[in-house]
């Protein structure tokens, strides 16, 4: 993480800047903190967010009591230099009385491909911790083979779905179809923010060629 706290303008907010946190993959809203050049430099070393209380007048790392740490992926300041932008990694509520975000739980505040970033958690979990009686781990268990296997034949039940059923079945294939790509990305060490990467990369570059 690279940031440069001298151009920021601390004096300002006497020292304070408000730090906004969201999700690092679907950009939805998590929290609102304080941070001060020490709570940025702690943030910078541990890749924790840090924040600084007010009203206990001390660094606070978001997680040291619940565990529910936020691990940054990059920080940002606006134009002016007066606030900060963190990308975080949420494990697990962020808001302390159990909701997904401060401003509400996850349904209220989920942007269009909010679903996908929590799927993506989720299926990333299950290839770590392997639970016993899951179908996501009856899967990796198989291998990549098999589980490209599921891709193909989904695939082709969505198309079949296409032109010969209705919405809802059309839906339910594709949602299938969508799962067991996924899995397939995480079989092979890649992920949904991976897809969605190349995929901006792709429409860029496409922008540029006009």
């Amino acid at each position: 993480m690279s940031f440069d706290p001298d151009k920021l303008d601390w004096a300002r907010g006497r020292g304070l800047l408000p730090a906004i946190v969201q999700h690092a993959v679907s950009g939805e809203v998590l929290m609102l903190g304080w941070m001060n050049r020490t709570a940025l430099a702690e943030t910078q070393r541990t890749g924790r967010v840090t924040f600084w209380s007010r009203s206990r007048q001390r660094l606070w790392t978001k997680g040291e009591s619940s565990g529910h740490f936020l691990f940054v992926r990059a920080v940002r300041s606006g134009c002016d230099g007066d606030t900060l932008l963190i990308a975080a990694d949420p494990q697990g509520p962020t808001c302390h009385t159990g909701s997904f975000s401060c401003f509400g739980e996850r349904d209220e505040v989920r942007t269009p491909c909010g679903f996908f970033a929590e799927l993506d958690a989720l299926v990333a979990r299950r290839r770590a911790e392997r639970p016993a009686g899951s179908y996501t781990t009856q899967l990796f268990d198989a291998g990549v083979r098999r589980i490209a296997q599921k891709v193909g034949e989904e695939g082709v039940e969505t198309a079949l779905a296409s032109v010969s059923q209705d919405d809802a079945a059309v839906l339910e294939e594709a949602a299938d179809l969508l799962y067991h790509l996924t899995v397939l990305l995480h079989a092979r060490g890649l992920s949904l923010a991976d897809l969605v990467a190349r995929l901006a990369a792709r429409h860029a570059q496409a922008a540029r060629a006009r």
